[in-house]
Protein backbone atom coordinates (compact mmCIF):
# COMPACT_ATOMS: atom_id res chain seq x y z
CA UNK A 1 0.00 0.00 0.00
CA UNK A 2 1.23 3.48 -0.84
CA UNK A 3 2.47 5.56 2.06
CA UNK A 4 0.54 8.50 0.61
CA UNK A 5 -2.51 8.66 2.84
CA UNK A 6 -5.72 9.57 0.98
CA UNK A 7 -9.46 9.46 1.61
CA UNK A 8 -9.46 5.95 0.14
CA UNK A 9 -7.92 4.81 3.43
CA UNK A 10 -10.71 6.18 5.62
CA UNK A 11 -12.34 3.17 7.31
CA UNK A 12 -16.07 2.63 7.10
CA UNK A 13 -17.81 5.30 9.19
CA UNK A 14 -21.35 3.89 9.33
CA UNK A 15 -22.87 4.30 12.77
CA UNK A 16 -20.55 7.17 13.69
CA UNK A 17 -21.59 10.76 14.36
CA UNK A 18 -19.22 13.55 13.31
CA UNK A 19 -19.62 17.24 14.14
CA UNK A 20 -17.54 19.54 11.92
CA UNK A 21 -17.40 23.27 12.62
CA UNK A 22 -17.14 25.69 9.73
CA UNK A 23 -18.23 22.96 7.33
CA UNK A 24 -20.05 24.99 4.70
CA UNK A 25 -16.90 25.83 2.76
CA UNK A 26 -13.21 25.08 2.27
CA UNK A 27 -11.44 22.58 4.50
CA UNK A 28 -14.48 21.96 6.67
CA UNK A 29 -16.67 21.17 3.69
CA UNK A 30 -14.14 18.72 2.27
CA UNK A 31 -13.74 17.09 5.68
CA UNK A 32 -17.48 16.71 6.11
CA UNK A 33 -17.97 15.40 2.58
CA UNK A 34 -15.29 12.73 2.93
CA UNK A 35 -16.69 11.48 6.23
CA UNK A 36 -20.27 11.43 4.93
CA UNK A 37 -19.23 9.53 1.82
CA UNK A 38 -17.74 6.86 4.09
CA UNK A 39 -21.04 6.52 5.95
CA UNK A 40 -20.82 8.88 8.94
CA UNK A 41 -23.78 10.96 10.06
CA UNK A 42 -22.26 14.42 9.72
CA UNK A 43 -23.37 17.65 11.36
CA UNK A 44 -22.33 20.83 9.59
CA UNK A 45 -21.97 23.26 12.49
CA UNK A 46 -22.01 26.64 10.78
CA UNK A 47 -22.63 30.31 11.44
CA UNK A 48 -24.78 30.83 8.34
CA UNK A 49 -27.50 28.17 8.21
CA UNK A 50 -28.56 29.08 4.66
CA UNK A 51 -25.02 28.49 3.40
CA UNK A 52 -24.88 25.34 5.47
CA UNK A 53 -28.02 23.99 3.83
CA UNK A 54 -26.60 24.70 0.39
CA UNK A 55 -23.40 22.89 1.34
CA UNK A 56 -25.36 19.94 2.73
CA UNK A 57 -27.20 19.63 -0.59
CA UNK A 58 -23.84 19.06 -2.30
CA UNK A 59 -22.89 16.14 -0.04
CA UNK A 60 -24.06 12.58 -0.51
CA UNK A 61 -25.01 10.85 2.72
CA UNK A 62 -26.54 11.65 6.11
CA UNK A 63 -25.92 15.34 6.64
CA UNK A 64 -27.66 17.83 8.92
CA UNK A 65 -27.02 21.48 9.70
CA UNK A 66 -26.62 23.07 13.13
CA UNK A 67 -26.40 26.80 13.75
CA UNK A 68 -23.17 27.65 15.57
CA UNK A 69 -21.60 31.08 15.94
CA UNK A 70 -18.26 30.61 17.69
CA UNK A 71 -18.06 34.36 18.34
CA UNK A 72 -20.92 34.04 20.85
CA UNK A 73 -20.81 31.82 23.93
CA UNK A 74 -24.61 31.95 24.03
CA UNK A 75 -24.67 30.46 20.53
CA UNK A 76 -22.10 27.84 21.49
CA UNK A 77 -24.22 26.79 24.47
CA UNK A 78 -27.38 26.71 22.37
CA UNK A 79 -25.69 24.60 19.70
CA UNK A 80 -24.33 22.17 22.29
CA UNK A 81 -27.78 21.84 23.85
CA UNK A 82 -29.37 21.18 20.45
CA UNK A 83 -26.79 18.51 19.65
CA UNK A 84 -27.27 16.90 23.06
CA UNK A 85 -31.01 16.71 22.46
CA UNK A 86 -30.49 15.09 19.05
CA UNK A 87 -27.65 12.65 19.75
CA UNK A 88 -26.76 10.39 22.64
CA UNK A 89 -23.19 9.99 21.40
CA UNK A 90 -20.61 11.85 19.33
CA UNK A 91 -17.71 9.98 17.77
CA UNK A 92 -15.85 12.85 16.14
CA UNK A 93 -15.71 16.52 17.03
CA UNK A 94 -13.67 18.40 14.46
CA UNK A 95 -12.83 21.93 15.55
CA UNK A 96 -12.14 23.32 12.10
CA UNK A 97 -13.74 26.77 11.83
CA UNK A 98 -11.53 29.79 12.12
CA UNK A 99 -10.75 33.35 11.14
CA UNK A 100 -7.39 34.73 10.08
CA UNK A 101 -5.73 38.16 10.15
CA UNK A 102 -8.93 40.02 10.95
CA UNK A 103 -8.86 43.75 11.72
CA UNK A 104 -9.16 44.55 15.42
CA UNK A 105 -12.59 43.31 16.41
CA UNK A 106 -14.18 41.67 19.41
CA UNK A 107 -16.65 38.82 19.79
CA UNK A 108 -20.07 39.19 21.38
CA UNK A 109 -18.41 38.40 24.71
CA UNK A 110 -15.65 40.99 24.31
CA UNK A 111 -12.82 38.64 23.31
CA UNK A 112 -10.33 39.49 20.58
CA UNK A 113 -11.90 38.00 17.45
CA UNK A 114 -9.22 35.49 16.47
CA UNK A 115 -8.56 34.23 20.01
CA UNK A 116 -12.27 34.19 20.81
CA UNK A 117 -13.27 32.33 17.65
CA UNK A 118 -10.37 30.00 17.00
CA UNK A 119 -9.65 29.00 20.58
CA UNK A 120 -12.25 30.02 23.16
CA UNK A 121 -15.29 29.11 21.06
CA UNK A 122 -13.92 25.66 20.34
CA UNK A 123 -12.73 25.22 23.92
CA UNK A 124 -16.26 25.87 25.16
CA UNK A 125 -17.93 23.68 22.54
CA UNK A 126 -15.62 20.77 23.32
CA UNK A 127 -16.21 21.06 27.06
CA UNK A 128 -19.98 21.13 26.58
CA UNK A 129 -20.01 18.02 24.36
CA UNK A 130 -17.21 15.93 25.81
CA UNK A 131 -19.37 13.79 28.08
CA UNK A 132 -21.15 12.51 24.94
CA UNK A 133 -17.76 11.31 23.68
CA UNK A 134 -16.11 9.83 26.76
CA UNK A 135 -18.10 6.55 26.72
CA UNK A 136 -17.54 6.05 22.96
CA UNK A 137 -14.58 3.81 22.02
CA UNK A 138 -12.45 5.41 19.34
CA UNK A 139 -13.93 8.88 19.73
CA UNK A 140 -11.69 11.82 18.87
CA UNK A 141 -11.47 15.56 19.26
CA UNK A 142 -9.53 16.97 16.31
CA UNK A 143 -8.52 20.62 16.43
CA UNK A 144 -7.15 22.39 13.37
CA UNK A 145 -4.11 24.56 14.02
CA UNK A 146 -1.72 26.17 11.54
CA UNK A 147 1.96 26.65 10.78
CA UNK A 148 1.08 30.20 11.86
CA UNK A 149 1.45 28.98 15.45
CA UNK A 150 5.18 29.59 14.92
CA UNK A 151 4.89 33.15 13.58
CA UNK A 152 5.13 35.93 16.18
CA UNK A 153 3.24 33.54 18.42
CA UNK A 154 3.02 33.54 22.20
CA UNK A 155 0.26 33.37 24.78
CA UNK A 156 0.10 36.96 26.01
CA UNK A 157 -1.37 36.41 29.45
CA UNK A 158 -0.79 40.07 30.29
CA UNK A 159 -2.90 41.16 27.29
CA UNK A 160 -4.79 38.18 25.86
CA UNK A 161 -7.33 40.42 24.13
CA UNK A 162 -4.72 42.74 22.55
CA UNK A 163 -6.18 45.81 24.21
CA UNK A 164 -2.89 47.72 24.41
CA UNK A 165 -1.80 47.19 20.82
CA UNK A 166 -2.91 44.92 18.01
CA UNK A 167 -1.11 42.75 15.49
CA UNK A 168 -3.18 40.69 13.05
CA UNK A 169 -0.38 38.14 12.63
CA UNK A 170 0.44 38.06 16.33
CA UNK A 171 -3.17 37.55 17.35
CA UNK A 172 -3.60 34.80 14.76
CA UNK A 173 -0.40 33.11 15.91
CA UNK A 174 -1.59 33.24 19.53
CA UNK A 175 -4.91 31.62 18.62
CA UNK A 176 -3.28 28.82 16.63
CA UNK A 177 -0.70 28.20 19.35
CA UNK A 178 -3.62 28.01 21.79
CA UNK A 179 -5.25 25.35 19.60
CA UNK A 180 -2.19 23.14 19.99
CA UNK A 181 -1.76 23.77 23.69
CA UNK A 182 -5.44 22.96 24.20
CA UNK A 183 -5.00 19.67 22.32
CA UNK A 184 -1.94 18.60 24.31
CA UNK A 185 -3.47 19.45 27.69
CA UNK A 186 -6.78 17.84 26.75
CA UNK A 187 -5.00 14.64 25.74
CA UNK A 188 -3.18 14.52 29.06
CA UNK A 189 -6.52 14.80 30.86
CA UNK A 190 -8.14 12.18 28.63
CA UNK A 191 -5.34 9.63 29.00
CA UNK A 192 -6.82 7.97 32.08
CA UNK A 193 -10.21 7.47 30.39
CA UNK A 194 -8.84 5.25 27.65
CA UNK A 195 -11.53 6.01 25.05
CA UNK A 196 -11.51 9.55 23.65
CA UNK A 197 -8.28 11.06 22.34
CA UNK A 198 -7.30 14.58 21.28
CA UNK A 199 -5.36 15.13 18.05
CA UNK A 200 -4.28 18.22 16.11
CA UNK A 201 -3.76 18.90 12.42
CA UNK A 202 -2.85 21.71 10.06
CA UNK A 203 -3.62 22.11 6.35
CA UNK A 204 -0.39 23.65 5.12
CA UNK A 205 -1.07 26.41 2.63
CA UNK A 206 -4.45 25.74 1.09
CA UNK A 207 -6.49 27.79 -1.31
CA UNK A 208 -9.51 28.72 0.83
CA UNK A 209 -11.50 31.79 1.87
CA UNK A 210 -9.52 32.05 5.11
CA UNK A 211 -7.20 34.73 3.69
CA UNK A 212 -10.07 37.06 2.81
CA UNK A 213 -9.38 39.27 5.84
CA UNK A 214 -5.66 39.49 5.18
CA UNK A 215 -4.13 42.84 4.24
CA UNK A 216 -3.81 43.33 0.49
CA UNK A 217 0.00 43.02 0.76
CA UNK A 218 -0.51 39.40 1.83
CA UNK A 219 -3.76 38.50 0.07
CA UNK A 220 -2.86 39.64 -3.45
CA UNK A 221 0.48 37.82 -3.74
CA UNK A 222 -1.16 34.66 -2.44
CA UNK A 223 -3.89 35.02 -5.04
CA UNK A 224 -1.37 35.45 -7.85
CA UNK A 225 0.90 32.66 -6.64
CA UNK A 226 -1.84 30.29 -5.50
CA UNK A 227 -1.41 27.74 -8.32
CA UNK A 228 2.28 27.41 -7.44
CA UNK A 229 2.37 27.53 -3.64
CA UNK A 230 -1.02 26.33 -2.43
CA UNK A 231 -2.93 23.08 -2.55
CA UNK A 232 -6.63 22.43 -3.01
CA UNK A 233 -9.02 22.38 -0.05
CA UNK A 234 -9.46 18.64 -0.63
CA UNK A 235 -5.72 18.10 -0.15
CA UNK A 236 -5.61 20.57 2.74
CA UNK A 237 -8.32 18.59 4.53
CA UNK A 238 -6.33 15.34 4.44
CA UNK A 239 -4.33 15.96 7.64
CA UNK A 240 -7.57 16.60 9.51
CA UNK A 241 -9.16 13.50 8.02
CA UNK A 242 -6.16 11.38 8.89
CA UNK A 243 -6.20 12.71 12.46
CA UNK A 244 -9.91 11.86 12.63
CA UNK A 245 -10.01 8.48 10.92
CA UNK A 246 -6.64 6.71 10.66
CA UNK A 247 -6.76 3.78 13.12
CA UNK A 248 -3.03 4.17 13.79
CA UNK A 249 -3.34 7.73 15.14
CA UNK A 250 -2.43 8.25 18.80
CA UNK A 251 -3.67 10.90 21.19
CA UNK A 252 -1.53 14.03 21.30
CA UNK A 253 -0.23 13.64 17.76
CA UNK A 254 -0.14 16.44 15.18
CA UNK A 255 -0.55 15.93 11.44
CA UNK A 256 0.30 18.16 8.49
CA UNK A 257 1.34 18.00 4.82
CA UNK A 258 4.49 15.96 4.30
CA UNK A 259 6.04 18.14 1.61
CA UNK A 260 8.76 20.76 1.94
CA UNK A 261 8.12 23.20 4.79
CA UNK A 262 4.80 21.38 5.38
CA UNK A 263 3.15 23.59 2.76
CA UNK A 264 1.77 20.88 0.48
CA UNK A 265 1.58 17.13 0.25
CA UNK A 266 -0.02 14.07 1.76
CA UNK A 267 -0.46 14.04 5.54
CA UNK A 268 2.27 12.87 7.86
CA UNK A 269 3.17 13.30 11.51
CA UNK A 270 4.36 16.82 12.24
CA UNK A 271 6.16 18.46 15.14
CA UNK A 272 4.95 21.73 16.58
CA UNK A 273 7.06 24.51 18.06
CA UNK A 274 9.01 24.00 21.27
CA UNK A 275 6.85 26.45 23.19
CA UNK A 276 3.67 24.57 22.24
CA UNK A 277 4.84 21.71 24.48
CA UNK A 278 5.36 23.89 27.56
CA UNK A 279 3.18 22.17 30.12
CA UNK A 280 2.96 25.05 32.59
CA UNK A 281 1.71 27.40 29.86
CA UNK A 282 -0.79 24.81 28.63
CA UNK A 283 -2.23 24.43 32.11
CA UNK A 284 -2.35 28.17 32.73
CA UNK A 285 -4.10 28.70 29.40
CA UNK A 286 -6.60 25.98 30.31
CA UNK A 287 -7.41 27.63 33.65
CA UNK A 288 -7.81 31.05 32.01
CA UNK A 289 -10.01 29.56 29.27
CA UNK A 290 -12.29 27.93 31.84
CA UNK A 291 -12.58 31.27 33.61
CA UNK A 292 -13.31 33.26 30.44
CA UNK A 293 -15.87 30.80 29.02
CA UNK A 294 -17.39 29.52 32.24
CA UNK A 295 -17.10 25.98 30.88
CA UNK A 296 -15.64 23.24 33.07
CA UNK A 297 -14.56 19.94 31.54
CA UNK A 298 -15.60 16.52 32.87
CA UNK A 299 -11.93 15.44 32.97
CA UNK A 300 -9.57 16.37 35.76
CA UNK A 301 -6.07 17.72 35.48
CA UNK A 302 -3.39 15.04 35.66
CA UNK A 303 0.24 15.49 36.48
CA UNK A 304 2.47 15.33 33.38
CA UNK A 305 5.43 13.08 33.18
CA UNK A 306 8.78 14.92 33.35
CA UNK A 307 9.84 15.98 29.89
CA UNK A 308 6.47 14.96 28.39
CA UNK A 309 6.49 15.34 24.62
CA UNK A 310 4.59 14.10 21.63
Amino acid sequence: MSDKWTTARIPDQHGRVAVVTGANTGLGFETARALAERGASVVLAVRNVEKGEKAAARISGKVTVQALDLTSLDSVRAAAQALRSRYDRIDLLINNAGVMYTPKQTTADGFEMQFGTNHLGHFALTGLLLDLMLPVPGSRVVTVSSTGHRIRAAIHFDDLQWDRSYSRAGAYGQSKLANLMFTYELQRRLASHGTTVAVAAHPGLSSTELVRNSPAAIRLPLTWLAPLVTQTPAMGALPTLRAAADPAVLGGQYYGPGGRLEIKGHPQLATSSAQSYETAIQQRLWAVSECLTGVMFPVAQSQPRPGWRR
